[in-house]
């Protein structure tokens, strides 16, 4: 009896020692994670990844650039880490965002459009310690220099040269200086200007709809040009069968360069000849008389006595005469 109560008191014995033990060791363990987790927020020990870099501030008020890859010790409370800057390609928008953003050409006219330069970082200290907040003044820059050169072309050379003008803002982003005399983009923030993109070059909504209003009475008028040029042609052609008609009822007549015919005579046929025409198409078209030049013929009118009393003409000319005036429009 007095051997099983021992070993019953050995077991539990046992049982509190592992327990105290369990209970040390996670204490220990909970204790040097609460000192790491307490030394990485303050960023004591602090590692440089591959294609980053670090910007260091030390007690001196100096500013230190550290690109080596690894863990890297600082002191507390007497040194102040900065900022973590990539080193790899970064893409930069026209007008800080992805959205299309509205140009005014050199018409004056609107236009919607977004662009993209991608660069990356040569030079960490022209970077990170000679320019203060860079990424806000690049972002100024890049805009006043490819807003400067896309409003400086026309229209229609924005919408269909686009690969000259994207070529032409390319070299101006790594080689002009900003202001004359002054340094370019590449020099200023030390960086390489990788490559410049248009992405999109359209006109707004309302313009596409005034465009298009625009061409449609474009097409108007050039109807009602070719319509007023087809009648002009028409005209043309009818005056010329007037006068080619007119030469030869001048030749019918005897009549020549040197000899004339008697214009009374001449006049009075030409009379009769559209007189004859307008009879036959007054229906369908208007005749115009085209020759209303010279005197009009001297014509033997009927007297009234003979009217009256009904009598015949005498002779074929006073016929002629009277037959002229019905007909003469």
């Amino acid at each position: 009896m007095t051997d099983q109560s021992s070993q019953v008191f050995l077991q539990r014995a046992r049982v509190m020692n592992l327990i105290r033990r369990t209970v040390f060791i996670c204490f220990i363990i909970a204790l040097f994670y609460s000192l790491a987790a307490i030394v990485y927020s303050t960023k004591v020990i602090y590692k440089v990844k591959l294609n980053y870099a670090v910007i260091l501030e030390q007690f001196g008020g100096q500013r230190q650039a550290v690109t080596d890859i690894g863990w890297h010790f600082r002191l507390p409370f007497f040194t102040k880490l900065e900022t973590e800057v990539p080193l790899m390609n970064q893409n930069l928008y026209l007008g800080g965002s992805s959205a299309p953003i509205k140009i005014i050409s050199q018409e004056n006219v609107a236009l919607w459009t977004s662009a993209l330069m991608t660069f990356k970082i040569k030079d960490l200290r022209v970077w990170g310690i000679e320019n203060l907040s860079p990424e806000i003044l690049l972002q100024g820059d890049f805009d006043g220099i490819a807003k400067d050169n896309l409003q400086a072309q026309e229209v229609n050379k924005l919408i269909s040269e686009r690969e000259k003008i994207k070529e032409k803002i390319y070299q101006a982003l790594k080689n002009r200086p900003i202001n004359k005399n002054g340094p370019t983009i590449e020099g200023k923030y030390g960086i390489e200007v990788v490559s410049f993109v248009l992405n999109e070059t359209r006109f707004g909504d309302k313009l596409v709809e005034a465009t298009e209003e625009k061409k449609r009475r474009q097409l108007i008028a050039e109807a009602d040009n070719y319509a007023a040029d087809q009648e002009a042609d028409r005209i043309k052609k009818l005056y010329k069968a007037y006068l080619d008609g007119i030469q030869a009822l001048h030749l019918a007549l005897g009549g020549s360069d040197k000899q004339s015919v008697n214009p009374a005579l001449f006049e009075f046929l030409s009379q009769q000849k559209w007189a004859t025409a307008y009879e036959k198409n007054q229906s369908e078209q208007k005749t115009f008389v085209l020759h209303g030049a010279g005197q009009p013929p001297s014509l033997t009118l009927p007297s009234l006595f003979r009217k009256r009393t009904n009598t015949p003409l005498k002779n074929n000319k006073d016929k002629a005469s009277s037959q002229a005036v019905l007909k003469t429009p």
